[in-house]
């Protein structure tokens, strides 16, 4: 910095006084003047800078002095100064050079007064604008940074300005035009806290020269939160649409006023109505025959369920559910799903027939469900553990009604065989011709109808898994013959073919006749007696075991009561004592059978079996087995000749629920509640059951 005296302070001196007070460069150590009063000497006073009357003196004080301006036009004065100074190193500016650096420095003043109401200009333009604006130099340190740049990116502008914008904008994508020199435009970019923005980015160039970049961008969070819910409303639309329209179930929905909306092409196909048809047509336009379940439901508000009716042109039989659309708490409209009555009992067939494969398929108990501590029973499970962790055949004896079926299936799953099919058949239930060709398949062309391509049998069907051979004492010589090759060789020959077909089967046999006697009589095979009778295991009958009786009536009842829907608890000592002194001729099958008749005829408020429920148990039979009469039912039994079982246990349902409405003046939650059911169960059985107690 350099020192500066002043000579002269008159109106030129004190501006020129001013000028370099507000510079960095200079500093004015000292002023002269003869004039005490004079404009520049009051103003240093009152600066605290030193003045003088005689410039000798105050140069001689203010020792060292850079430069000394003489600014009172006074030339004789100026030569003093120059003679007095020629060999000092201080630099005399006479008061000529000194008006022109004054109007310099003025000139510059201005100059610098216009370019800062010029950037205040721009500053205000840049604050006002709604995009975000944002610069940086070659050094990567922010140079500019708008109030929309600071609010969509939540940083203050005297915090970020001349650092590096890394350190504030980490995903920040100027450095990258920095180095490329590109132009980049429309790119989507988040910041702040998940700020959507678009931004354009260029380089910013001083002729050739590239001085930095700029980022321009646009707050689109709101826009592309809208973008999306509109893509979602219409994704949503569309799946709706696709997933009607995918439906093998006939839909029609309908307007407030009724009018047809929309249907589904399964809707075309079953009523023979096409979109002009019924589109903006009323509801009862596709009805044949009864009434128009969506101007029902229009008018009540209540959902219908299973309305049976005709519609089409060909007079379609059809079951109808409709419910209303509901928005905002007001009826809009209404949805029908139409059932081709037809094809539902195409499907129940089909679903009986489905049934019936996956019970050949599968294997459903463990030795867990083996009910029973008695000790005959617990040697006959420690004999069926064993046999399951062998390959070996198994053969399973007892009576009918002890429980063969289940120890086969836990044998199944007890073995290594367990992920593997199960194959389950009753080789008394199946004729001798049909149950080769079911057990060992048949060729193209074995015999008449055979179906094209042959057919697998069971056998292979059961490969690496197990087989259980249900009534093995009932197959005629010539199944025998080609059971023990499959024992022996581990291989079949189809019927009608010559090729043999290798298995690997787990072979489970069972019979409740006397095979010994079967063997001396000539219609059982030895050799495929011994193969089968490789594992022995005799299931003792009930009446053997009378101790686990009160065991499997907690088992059944729990049972039971989920099929019949009640809530029993169990049998009294009476109940159980007259179930023990029993003979049991069909064993845990007729335990059970016996059960659930007297679960049927109990009132459905009791909980406990006792021995007025049972049937009466013929002494006679108790002592040599036998069963028992259709006439032993309880008192006030409701079976009346000709009535199923599921004819009876349906009637006293009814019954039940009838009353128990009656009882609660037709309150379902109540009724509910005091049948043990929930209230969905009991709609659903009200409707079943078509019972309606207001007429």
């Amino acid at each position: 910095m350099k020192r500066v005296l002043l000579v002269g302070a008159g109106t030129g001196g004190s501006a020129l006084f001013e000028v370099f007070i507000e510079t960095e460069q200079f500093r004015v150590c000292g002023i002269v003047d003869k004039n005490e009063q004079a404009p520049g000497i009051i103003k240093a006073k009152k600066m605290n800078i030193p003045v003088f009357s005689s410039w000798k003196e105050a140069y001689e004080r203010l020792s060292p002095v850079d430069v000394v301006i003489e600014v009172t036009g006074d030339s004789s004065l100026l030569n003093e100064l120059r003679n007095y100074l020629i060999n000092d190193p201080a630099t005399v500016i006479p008061s000529s050079v000194a008006s022109i650096m004054f109007y310099l420095m003025e000139e510059k003043e201005l100059l610098l007064d216009a370019v800062k109401e010029h950037n205040t200009i721009m500053d205000v333009i840049l604050d006002s604008t709604h995009d975000g604006m944002i610069a940086i130099d070659l050094e990567r340190r922010i140079t500019l940074i708008n109030r929309s740049a600071e609010k969509m990116s939540g940083l203050k502008r005297n915090d970020v300005l001349g650092k590096r914008i890394e350190e504030f904008m980490p995903t920040s994508k100027l450095p990258r035009v920095l180095k490329t020199g590109k132009t980049e435009t429309n790119r989507r970019q988040v910041i702040g806290e998940n700020r959507q923005i678009i931004t354009t980015r260029v380089p910013m160039f001083q002729g050739s020269r590239l001085i930095g970049a700029l980022g321009v961008f646009k707050d689109v969070t709101e826009i592309f939160h809208m973008a999306e819910e509109v893509t979602n409303l219409k994704s949503i639309r569309q799946m709706l649409e696709a997933i009607i329209n995918s439906s093998d179930d006939a839909i029609s929905v309908v307007d407030e006023e009724g009018k047809g909306l929309l249907i589904n092409p399964a809707y075309t196909r079953l009523t023979g109505l096409d979109k002009k048809e019924v589109i903006g047509k009323p509801a009862y336009t596709d009805i044949s025959e009864g009434e128009s379940m969506h101007m029902r439901v229009l008018k009540t508000g209540n959902s219908v369920r299973g309305a049976k009716m005709k519609v089409g042109p060909n007079r379609k039989d059809v079951a109808v559910n409709v419910a209303p659309v509901i928005v905002d708490g007001k009826i809009k409209g209404s949805v029908g799903v139409i059932h081709d009555m037809s094809e539902i009992e195409t499907l129940t067939d089909e679903l009986e027939k489905a049934k019936q494969i996956i019970r050949t398929l599968e294997a459903k108990y463990t030795f867990d469900d083996i009910i029973g501590n008695s000790e005959e029973l617990q040697v006959a499970i420690q004999q069926a553990k064993v046999a399951a962790a062998t390959p070996a055949t198994i053969l399973l004896q007892g009576e009918s009604g002890t429980g063969k079926e289940l120890f086969a299936h836990a044998i199944h799953n007890a073995s290594s065989r367990k992920f593997n099919k199960f194959i389950r058949v009753n080789c008394a239930a199946i004729s001798e011709t049909l149950l080769e060709s079911e057990l060992f398949g048949y060729e193209e062309g074995a015999f008449s109808g055979a179906k094209k391509g042959g057919k697998k049998g069971l056998f292979e069907e059961a490969d690496r898994g197990s087989i259980f051979l249900d009534e093995i004492g009932e197959i005629t010589p010539q199944i025998q013959a080609k059971l023990l090759r499959v024992l022996q060789e581990q291989e079949i020959v189809r019927v009608g073919g010559t090729k043999p077909v290798a298995i690997d089967v787990r072979v489970i046999a069972a019979t409740n006749v006397n095979m010994e006697k079967r063997l001396e009589s000539g219609e059982f095979r030895a050799d495929l007696f011994y193969r089968l009778n490789r594992m022995p295991i005799y299931i003792p009958p009930l009446r053997s075991r009378a101790g686990d009786i009160p065991q499997l009536c907690d088992h059944l009842l729990l049972k039971l009561n989920q099929e019949y829907g009640r809530n029993v608890k169990g049998a009294d000592k009476e109940a159980i004592s007259m179930l023990q002194e029993y003979h049991w001729p069909g064993n845990v099958r007729e335990l059970e059978n016996i059960i659930g008749r007297a679960m049927i005829h109990m009132h459905y408020l009791e909980q406990s079996i006792t021995a007025a429920h049972l049937p009466q148990l013929n002494s006679d039979k108790t002592k040599g087995g036998g069963d028992w009469t259709g006439d032993n039912f309880p008192a006030g039994s409701m079976r009346q000749e000709g009535q199923t079982l599921q004819d009876v246990l349906e009637a006293t349902e009814k019954q039940t629920i009838i009353e128990a409405l009656l009882e609660h003046n037709g309150n379902k939650t109540k009724t509910a509640k005091a049948l043990g059911l929930s209230l969905r169960s009991l709609y659903y059985k009200i409707d079943k059951l078509s019972i309606n107690i207001e007429n």
